[in-house]
């Protein structure tokens, strides 16, 4: 079993910055596990965001957040963040933590077994 919890969510204006938060619990949680944000809008399917998987930092962004996200993680405290700056309103979803019994996975939401319940981010122009 595997738990994972989100924060950092909330309101934020056209051009500013949220950091969400992710920890993982449970005995059969590992930091091999590759971590990763998903996110969906209202009336949108769950789109990849961001991934890092635990070997060589591998990581890999949606084209949409390139140069603006910045995921990084804590294997020590089995956390991942998830940095969003020049925020813009199509930035708004439901944020969602993943995690996968993977070394490394690609940006498929089917590949990911553990999900976080989710965080609001709402850009605001």
């Amino acid at each position: 079993q595997v738990r994972l919890v989100e924060s950092g969510g909330g309101l934020v204006q056209v051009g500013g910055s949220l950091r969400l938060s992710c920890t993982a619990s449970g005995r059969t949680f590992r930091s091999t596990y590759t971590m990763g944000w998903f996110r969906q809008a209202p009336g949108k399917e769950r789109e990849f965001v961001a991934a890092a998987s635990w070997i060589g930092g591998r990581i890999s962004y949606a084209d949409s957040v390139k140069g603006r996200f910045t995921i990084s993680r804590d294997n020590a405290k089995n956390t991942v963040f998830l940095q969003m700056n020049a925020m813009k309103p199509e930035d708004t979803a439901v944020y969602y933590c993943a995690a996968a019994a993977k070394l490394s996975v690609g940006p498929s939401s089917d590949e990911y077994e553990y999900w976080g319940q989710g965080t609001q981010v709402t850009v605001s122009s």
